[in-house]
């Protein structure tokens, strides 16, 4: 089974992001193990990197809104080629409001990003685990995704 984490600078302290986020954790544990990893925020993007570092395993993922636009048919193209090269464990970073470090971005294997339009970074964490579930119901055939 494939590893997904998501390591997310902050604290999502609203509830609505929180039960956002372990909701779709929870459908996607029928896909993949998939684990949230959080860092503290308030600090740079370079002093953020230095903790993320840390915490980088697997093929990285860092979504970006410079990197690569792509569709939810795309991030179920992407996830399905990691692993059908091998890659078992894909680490997905979401940066906090002054984004990634470049230093950190250049240690991705992919930059993606889900529209030129600028996400807080706590509702980018419930984006990105909404899409990670669509890509697998895509890849699954299962009736969510339309």
């Amino acid at each position: 089974m494939i590893k997904i984490n998501i390591v997310a600078v902050g604290r999502l302290k609203e509830k609505f992001w929180e039960e956002g986020v372990k909701e779709y954790t929870k459908w996607l544990e029928k896909y993949c193990e998939c684990r949230v990893i959080e860092i503290p925020d308030g600090r740079s993007p370079e002093a953020e990197g230095i903790e993320i570092k840390k915490k980088l395993s697997g093929c990285v993922v860092a979504c970006d809104v410079q990197g690569k636009l792509i569709s939810s048919e795309d991030l179920a193209e992407l996830i399905d080629k990691k692993a059908s090269a091998g890659k078992s464990e894909l680490t997905f970073l979401i940066g906090g409001s002054e984004g990634l470090s470049a230093d950190i971005k250049s240690l991705a294997e992919e930059k993606i990003s889900f529209g030129r339009v600028t996400f807080p970074h706590r509702m980018m964490r419930v984006i990105l685990c909404e899409q990670i579930y669509r890509a697998f119901t895509i890849l699954h055939h299962t009736p969510y995704h339309k």
